[in-house]
């Protein structure tokens, strides 16, 4: 697997060191990249020596452990803890992956945990999302249909129909694939990144949606879906083992065929 480290900033410098309690005999460093828009100081990586047998096994638990028992002022999201939210999306030892799901033994060595890459950072571990929201709302992502609504039924798909949704439909939008990806850091601007072009796959390819024609052309430009260059990273990153380079490669196809 591919390895997402942020770019080397000598202006990110040492921090503290938080000891671990006397007597931990299980202890395990964890380097914390710090920054807070509302003082001058600039960011820094904080260290924390976290007792093993009073933690739980996912780097989340440590994070927790430590701004519970060590250190208050740490900032980071979290919510369901399972996999499912995609709040705690975080770049933990080079990978962008969710805290709730990486298990700190998996990790050798101390454990370096920064902000997801290429975003702005509102303060500390957590990312400005604002501009990925805004670009989930410009695909308009939801069924999309201009024949009467069936009486007394929803809308019918086949179970064939149906199964062309598999693996898209699962997708988080934790932007762990987005903010891996070379192309969407240099062209985030214009360019849709993974993310949103699986999300726009998943209502291009649904059977029930009538919109088709419209959401092609919504992708119809230079950067929004053609700044993909199958680097295969998002690939790689996504903690849910999604495919977004495939659903980009079959949105170009969709291209193709309906111009030729």
């Amino acid at each position: 697997m591919a390895e997402f480290r942020l770019p080397k900033n000598s202006r990110i410098k040492k921090g503290k060191t938080v000891k671990a309690p006397d007597g931990a005999t299980n202890v395990r460093q964890f380097h914390v990249y710090r920054w807070n828009a509302d003082d001058s100081e600039n960011p820094r990586m904080d260290t924390y020596e976290v007792d093993m047998d009073s933690c739980g096994p996912m780097v989340l638990d440590a994070l927790i452990k430590i701004k519970n028992e060590m250190d208050a002022s740490l900032t980071f999201r979290r919510s369901c803890r399972e996999g499912v939210c995609g709040s705690c999306a975080m770049n933990i030892d080079g990978l962008n992956t969710l805290a709730c799901t990486k298990a700190c033994e998996d990790i050798k060595g101390d454990i370096s945990i920064t902000p997801l890459p290429s975003m702005e950072v509102v303060k500390d571990l957590v990312p400005d999302m604002t501009h990925f929201y805004a670009q989930y709302a410009s695909i308009e992502p939801w069924m999309k249909t201009g024949t009467p609504t069936p009486v007394g039924r929803e809308r019918l798909q086949s179970q064939e129909d149906r199964e062309k949704l598999d693996g898209l439909y699962e997708c988080i939008l934790c932007a762990c694939c987005s903010t891996s990806c070379p192309s969407y850091w240099w062209n985030q601007d214009r360019y849709l990144g993974p993310a949103i072009l699986l999300q726009s796959y998943r209502w291009l390819v649904d059977s029930r949606d009538e919109a088709t024609g419209e959401r092609l052309d919504n992708l119809e430009d230079p950067f929004r879906l053609y700044r993909c260059h199958t680097i295969m990273n998002c690939s790689s990153a996504c903690p849910k083992g999604l495919n977004p380079a495939k659903a980009i490669a079959e949105t170009k196809k969709m291209m193709i065929e309906r111009q030729g």
